[in-house]
């Protein structure tokens, strides 16, 4: 995964479904104007709950891109990557996979709650009218795996196939992943995360976290490195992208859009949000190591973001112990403070976002910043211009976890 390594990582394809936007042109598009997507709960089943705000994905319609044998066999979750891996199979013109070698192509996907819509509605057929009405695809829909198995399957991908289940953090893993199966030896993977966690069973699930926002203002709801913190606000989507050995790609005239260059992870406990400025720290300079990379050379920073004064505090701390002095230039921004934290796919999301500000020159802001704190150099209210070449994105998990991963621009050969 290395830049030191012979087989170079590669992104060359993006596909989204997000709160703020379905398709990479639309969600790019709101993310760099800092538009918001943060709003009133409307689904079904969920007005009622004290968790009244959150990121919903409007305007997406799975049987318009997603055949209807596979959506009866799926749950949201799995809908959301589907379409997601196909815009992003199209976006780096590959389809599906070549009966000469098909074992070239690999899925790799995180997933934290897995299909809770699908599996809430088929136990309700079993207690409202007895076992025979539960359908068979209920053994596998609910399953954090589905997503992986469906995209393969509906490709004819039989390459490495795997999930990550490492937190929120995942999503990064599955990067870092899909980057080291290249460099073993695997030509191409589909790789990404995607969500559904706005169903009454799922939603009163997270009602126990108590880093989440319980705000009914949706302006207010998400508020990362401010001093109004008062936690996070979830939402649903995701995002996968294709990527590939980088001579490969060029070989069949793709134009690779970034390198994954280098990621590494650690694990710091639960409920204790200070012990992660070491642990956020360490998985830092790890990625700048593997990926070769001096602190000076990160461009822009896409913070995890939690929303928590404690654990906004640590991640500022964080960065500043790895990137040094240049911690108070580089700038920092949040975006999934306007569309809320899809769980393993807000990582990804915030990947997506960095690779489309590599090629735009354009760091997004941070919605709703309108005070911010913790010594960093915050993107607030409007985007800023940059030449960006290098990208560090954050994560950490509700369960201890913690990634970093880099990311450069590739300049056109």
């Amino acid at each position: 995964m290395s830049s030191r390594n012979a087989r170079r990582a590669v992104v060359t394809g993006i596909g989204v479904v997000a709160p703020g936007g379905v398709g990479a042109e639309a969600f790019w598009k709101n993310t760099a104007e800092g538009v918001t997507a943060v709003d009133r709960i409307t689904r079904e089943g969920c007005t009622h709950l004290p968790l009244q705000v959150a990121g919903e994905v409007r305007g997406f319609d799975p049987a318009q891109v997603v055949e209807e044998t596979y959506l009866v066999q799926t749950d949201r979750f799995t809908h959301f990557a589907m379409a997601a891996a196909a815009w992003a199979l199209e976006d780096a013109r590959l389809g599906r996979a070549d009966p000469e070698s098909p074992y070239s192509v690999g899925v790799v996907t995180a997933a934290g709650s897995g299909g809770g819509e699908f599996g809430q509605r088929e136990l309700q057929k079993l207690w409202g009218h007895g076992s025979r009405h539960v359908g068979p695809y209920q053994s596998i829909a609910w399953f954090y795996a589905a997503s992986t198995g469906q995209v393969s399957i509906r490709g004819g991908f039989k390459g490495p196939c795997s999930v990550v289940a490492g937190d929120e953090a995942g999503g990064l893993d599955a990067l870092a992943h899909a980057a080291r199966a290249v460099a073993r030896g695997t030509d191409t993977l589909v790789v990404g995360a995607a969500e559904a966690p706005l169903a009454p069973y799922s939603m009163v699930c997270q009602l126990g976290y108590p880093e989440l926002s319980t705000e009914s203002d949706p302006r207010r709801a998400y508020l990362p490195f401010t001093p109004d913190a008062r936690g996070f606000v979830p939402a649903e989507g995701g995002a996968m992208l294709v990527v590939e050995e980088e001579e490969t790609a060029r070989r069949r005239g793709a134009a690779p859009r970034a390198v994954v260059a280098g990621h590494a992870a650690t694990f710091t406990g639960t409920g204790r949000w200070d012990r992660t400025r070491h642990g956020l720290a360490h998985a830092i300079r790890g990625a700048l190591a593997e990926a070769g990379c001096a602190p000076d050379e990160i461009d822009v920073v896409f913070a995890d973001a939690l929303g928590l004064p404690e654990a906004d505090r640590a991640e500022a701390a964080a960065i500043a112990d790895a990137l040094g002095a240049h911690a108070g230039r580089v700038p920092v921004t949040a975006p999934k403070a306007g569309i809320g934290r899809a769980y393993c796919a807000a990582p990804v999301l915030d990947a997506v976002a960095a690779v489309l500000a590599m090629e735009h020159g354009l760091v997004p802001p941070t919605p709703h910043l309108t005070d911010p704190g913790c010594g960093l150099n915050l993107v607030a209210d409007r985007p800023q211009s940059a030449d960006l070449r290098t990208a560090l994105v954050l994560s950490r998990g509700l369960m201890g976890t913690n990634a970093a991963l880099v990311l450069r621009h590739v300049s056109p050969s």
